[in-house]
C-alpha cells in the first residue's frame, strides 16, 4: 500500500539562485562587459540563503502517512489514536497538529476525531488525498 507524503519544499529550489546568476552573466555577455566572479558570488549567496528556508519547510511543513503514524511537521500521531476522518466538524479552539498555533498558510484543514473523542486539525495542501490515505489505513 503506497503511503502519502507532501514535502514542505523541494531541494530543487536551491538551483534558482545559481540559475538567476547564470542568466545575469549571459545578459552581461551581450553587453560585452562581464563580472564572472561577482555572478558566482551572487549564485552561491542566493543558494546559501535558500538552504535554511528549504530545510525549515521540509522539517516543519512535511505531511506524511505511514503504516502506523500520521506525521504533521514535528508531531507524530499514532494511527490507532484516530477514530474518524469523515464528516468531522471543526470546533472552535481545536488543537492544530504539528506544533503550530494555526494551520500553515496555503494548507487545507482536515478535522480528525481521536479515540478520546477530541477533535484535532490535520492539514495538507491536498486535504482530500490526506483524508483518503488516512481512511485507507483506518479501514484495513
Amino acid at each position: 500500500m503506497a503511503g502519502f507524503i507532501e514535502r514542505g519544499a523541494s531541494w530543487s529550489a536551491l538551483a534558482y539562485g545559481p540559475g538567476f546568476a547564470v542568466l545575469g552573466y549571459l545578459a552581461e555577455l551581450l553587453t560585452g562587459t562581464t563580472h564572472a566572479i561577482a555572478w558566482v558570488i551572487v549564485g552561491l549567496g542566493l543558494a546559501t540563503i535558500t538552504a535554511p528556508w528549504v530545510y525549515a519547510r521540509r522539517r516543519f511543513l512535511t505531511v506524511q502517512v505511514t503504516d502506523d503514524e500520521l506525521w504533521q511537521g514535528r508531531e507524530r500521531l499514532p494511527l490507532d489514536q484516530i477514530a474518524e476522518v469523515d464528516d468531522v466538524g471543526a470546533p472552535t479552539g481545536a488543537r492544530v497538529l504539528g506544533g503550530g498555533w494555526t494551520v500553515p498558510g496555503k494548507y487545507d484543514t482536515l478535522p480528525v476525531r481521536l479515540t478520546d473523542d477530541t477533535v484535532v486539525l490535520a492539514w495538507a495542501k491536498d486535504a482530500g488525498a490526506l483524508r483518503t490515505a488516512l481512511h485507507e489505513r483506518l479501514v484495513t
